[in-house]
């Protein structure tokens, strides 16, 4: 696997991901998706959609707003209880997740269940020192909350306090009677949605693991009490089929389930799914069984019945909830980690690969005429065609060989060569990207190889 640093240059030198506000100097921890990334992005995204919800099982989708009433984050314990252990440094004045600093001390501990006190008295009987000043002046542990404020309407007061939501799934609760009624959907059943949420995370970092404004993918599964962990032992499979199906290789990945003493208190099972990264195991993708706690919440603080009638047994309850969510941005992180590699071609010849499964590749085929002058015509007829239903890219600048090489680099599956044969019978070179195989094809039949090639 190469290192972060080498990922972070790559993936700038090729238009995947750039520096946020670059020109002024950056902000910290925030970054712009270039033409190659946000196709990957666009694909990932896709490709989550057609699995969890298109092919789920009786799964439909919701796209709810950002900007909700501020009574959800108080039903939904955000308002009082989404916050970090924050310690500070007396001398450095630096801040910092205390179990964080715990776990960099030593991995093996578990701080995830401790009090405020237990973290910080494990933090002062070790000794463990502030990376800046390298003193241990440490003060109590604090709690931080996360979400970001911000306020509605011309008046800037506590009336007008607003909150970007630091998750999806609270919109698809409130909206559960909605999608009972709309969608005549019998439990169990299930809601995806993808969207922007926003975190005032305080040790954001390694590249775009973790990064206070992100796209989620959640998927909130309702079902009979008494059945989630049978669906939670269903969603888990099904994630790390979606992982592996796409190229994840399973050495990279584990499931890691949450001791009972560390769950939230809402859930009663927890498991995350986590990636072999360049500084370690850690997480990817997060499995909850969620009971019935967000339903009953938003009853108790909305006054609304958030019950359901099963209309096969006229049993009435509320609903357990199964929760598989996942970042788009450590999606993208991982298939770039997964598949990019320098591969030696012996005789000291080598190329830059990204070896990335052709349904996630943000560009499906390059098209090349082998000579510009006498071939660039015919390539734009083939690149106008297949653009109509491909993100295709046409390349006319230096030697053949290195355009293949640049195309290998950012994970084009197929390379289209008009040549001199194709004016005389209207084939052509078409080359492999992992293997560097190449065949000949008939111009007709390109757009049907390459809708099979790229299916998943």
């Amino acid at each position: 696997m190469v290192t972060l640093d080498y990922l972070v240059q790559y993936a700038k030198q090729t238009g995947f991901i750039f520096q946020g506000s670059e020109i002024y100097g950056g902000l910290a921890n925030t970054w712009d998706y270039g033409p190659l990334g946000v196709l990957l992005k666009n694909n990932i995204k896709q490709a989550w959609f057609k699995k969890f919800v298109r092919q789920g099982p009786n799964v439909v989708g919701l796209d709810s707003s950002i900007l909700l009433n501020t009574e959800v984050w108080k039903a939904s314990g955000h308002i009082g209880g989404f916050s970090d252990p924050l310690i500070e440094n007396k001398t450095s004045n630096q801040r910092y997740r205390a179990d964080k600093l715990i776990l960099e001390h030593d991995p093996t501990q578990k701080p995830d269940g401790w009090t405020l006190e237990q973290m910080y008295q494990y933090i002062v009987d070790n000794k463990i020192k502030d990376p800046v000043s390298g003193t241990t002046d440490w003060l109590p542990i604090r709690k931080f909350n996360m979400m970001f404020k911000t306020f509605q309407g011309v008046v800037e007061d506590t009336a007008s306090e607003v909150y970007l939501r630091p998750e999806t799934a609270q919109g698809i609760f409130i909206n559960f009677k909605n999608l009972v009624r709309t969608t005549r959907k019998k439990i169990p059943f299930g809601v995806g949605q993808i969207g922007k949420s926003f975190r005032n995370e305080i040790t954001p970092g390694n590249f775009i693991f973790r990064t206070r404004e992100f796209e989620q993918m959640e998927l909130e599964f309702f079902c009979k009490p008494g059945t989630e962990l049978e669906w939670f032992n269903f969603w888990l499979a099904y994630m790390q089929k979606f992982l592996t199906d796409l190229g994840i290789r399973p050495e990279y990945l584990r499931a890691e389930p949450h001791a009972k003493e560390a769950l939230s208190h809402y859930s009663n099972a927890t498991t995350d799914i986590e990636f072999q990264y360049p500084w370690g195991f850690d997480e990817l993708w997060g499995l909850a069984s969620r009971t019935s706690f967000d339903l009953t919440q938003h009853q108790n603080l909305s006054k609304e019945d958030m019950s359901y009638l099963d209309p096969e047994t006229n049993e009435r309850y509320i609903p357990y909830v199964v929760e598989p969510a996942v970042g788009v941005e450590r999606l993208l992180l991982i298939f770039l980690l997964n598949g990019l590699e320098e591969e030696q071609l012996g005789e000291g010849d080598s190329r830059q690969l990204l070896k990335i499964h052709p349904a996630l590749a943000p560009y499906k085929a390059a098209i090349l005429p082998l000579v510009k002058k006498e071939h660039a015509g015919k390539a734009n007829e083939i690149y106008d065609m297949l653009r109509e239903n491909f993100d295709v890219v046409y390349d006319e600048t230096q030697n053949i060989g290195k355009r293949y090489r640049r195309q290998d680099a950012i994970g084009t599956p197929f390379c289209i060569t008009v040549d001199h044969q194709t004016m005389e019978d209207n084939t052509v070179t078409l080359r492999f990207r992992d293997s560097m195989e190449q065949i000949r094809l008939s111009v007709d039949e390109l757009e049907n190889f390459i809708r099979k090639a790229v299916k998943f």
